[in-house]
């Protein structure tokens, strides 16, 4: 391990991420395809442009008071591992543990896989080949695409980039966010100058019969947008003064995101009609199309490949960083807690990460898995709410550099609505549910393995 300084967290990382950097995490850790994709569909199911606005409205007050929440924790505990360090804080080692066995699995891999295969395809546009050449290989169960192969190239890629260092990193993956951020500005910024359509506005409950499911429907869409907010807090060991930077970088994000959202779409109503924008799958590239041409499918397919590739920087960060603090607590295999001599960076743990997170994009059983975790990872995500009110008992000693404000309402605003997304999704996929609590509980078995392990080696410690 390298020595000690300032510089270096506890764990030998090295601090090189400041406020800008990880406001910038915070915004490219979600912004990846589902803005240029999900509103179509969100149209078709509310038939309502005033329903669609508020519930990208509502999505983002609701990851704001995730970030909120999110902060305190980050502020409290300024370690590497994010989600896995909080939720060990409040409930014990086996849910932080548990956690970090789903990210591993699938919830952190499977999202940087998936969010890869966008990249692909995207790229496919000014590639055609790799459209053309669909199957390389039929192993078993599993179909090897050209798709698939970039999109485990390109992982691999952003994973030698984390190892370099994590300032070059986020120095990529900032200039990659801004210039996402630059290309989606277009799409608003054309709507208001050209200003192709006049918006019906419709009343804000949807004209539909069953108004609340519907709403509850296009949520799920809206909280898959702004899923990755909370990621900022993995890498939190590598934050120069996390206590005071990570609420910053947290409520920065969350306003930026939702500002971000809410314009892109008034872009769209601007720009389509709502018969044009409901179960439109590629409602970025129509908008575009409409407002300049032929040309704007090519520019929104660059933005795209600009905004899954600078995605899955950051997602690389967060995913290597869980993986990386199960291993350093003896809860993995200690291997993977290994610190590079140079870079300071985990390398080991982006390597197994990453290849793994590979192995999902070019196999596609990323879909299926993601399928069944969803409901697990938005569960984590409310028992990590809840913890603040439990932290606030059992850690009230322990120093807390920001305080969530509005609390205990904020806080309850961010478990209550997490709450009813877990609800609606055990209601609507209850199989799918089931099965991911399943694969879940296949980590306690390794669990108890690796926590034997660890209280053998403390007690040989203690005895030499």
């Amino acid at each position: 391990m390298p020595p000690r300084s300032p510089e270096t967290s506890d764990d030998g990382l090295l601090k090189g991420i400041g406020l800008w950097g990880a406001t910038m995490l915070v915004v490219g850790n979600v912004i990846g395809s589902a803005i240029f994709l999900t509103s179509g569909a969100m149209a078709a199911e509310l038939q309502s442009v005033s329903a669609l606005l508020l519930a990208w409205l509502a999505g983002g007050l609701l990851a704001l008071a995730g970030g909120l929440t999110y902060a305190e924790l980050g502020a409290m505990f300024p370690r590497t591992g994010g989600m896995y360090v909080f939720l060990e804080e409040a409930y014990g080692p086996v849910w932080g543990f548990l956690f970090g066995w789903a990210g591993l699995l699938v919830v952190l891999t499977g999202s940087v896989a998936g969010v890869a295969v966008g990249f692909a395809e995207y790229l496919s546009y000014f590639f055609p080949s790799l459209a053309t050449t669909r199957v390389l290989l039929v192993a078993g169960p599993w179909t090897v695409t050209a798709g698939g192969v970039v999109a485990a190239v390109s992982i691999l890629a952003t994973g030698a980039v984390n190892v370099i260092g994590v300032s070059e990193a986020t120095r990529l993956q900032s200039l990659l966010t801004v210039t996402k951020v630059v290309g989606i500005a277009a799409i608003p910024v054309l709507a208001v100058v050209l200003v192709p359509v006049t918006p019906v506005w419709t009343p804000v409950v949807p004209p539909v019969a069953n108004p609340i499911a519907a709403f509850g429907v296009a949520m799920i869409a809206v909280m898959w947008a702004y899923e990755g907010w909370s990621y900022l807090a993995m890498s939190a060991g590598e934050i120069k003064d996390a206590p005071r930077v990570l609420p910053r970088a947290y409520i920065l994000g969350t306003l930026a995101l939702m500002a971000i959202y809410l314009i892109v779409n008034v872009g769209y109503v601007y720009t389509l009609s709502l018969a044009d924008m409901a179960g439109e799958t590629r409602i970025a590239e129509k908008a575009m199309t409409a407002l300049i041409g032929p040309a704007g499918a090519s520019f929104i397919a660059a933005v795209v490949v600009v905004s899954t590739l600078g995605c899955n920087v950051a997602g690389t960060i967060a995913m290597s960083r869980a993986c990386f603090a199960m291993a350093n607590d003896g809860l993995f295999f200690r291997v993977v807690a290994g610190v590079h001599p140079t870079y300071r960076t985990p390398h080991v743990a982006i390597l197994v990460t990453c290849i793994w997170s590979a192995l999902l994009a070019v196999s596609g059983s990323y879909n299926q898995l993601m399928a069944y975790v969803t409901f697990v990872s938005l569960l984590f995500g409310t028992l990590v709410g809840v913890g603040i009110f439990r932290l606030r008992r059992t850690h009230a000693t322990v120093p807390r550099p920001y305080r969530t404000w509005g609390y205990p309402v904020v806080p309850v605003l961010f478990v209550a609505g997490s709450l009813l997304l877990v609800v609606n999704t055990l209601v609507e996929r209850p199989m799918e549910s089931l099965i991911g609590l399943g694969l879940v509980a296949l980590g306690l078995p390794m669990y108890w393995r690796w926590s034997r392990e660890r209280a053998a080696a403390i007690v040989h410690g203690g005895r030499s």
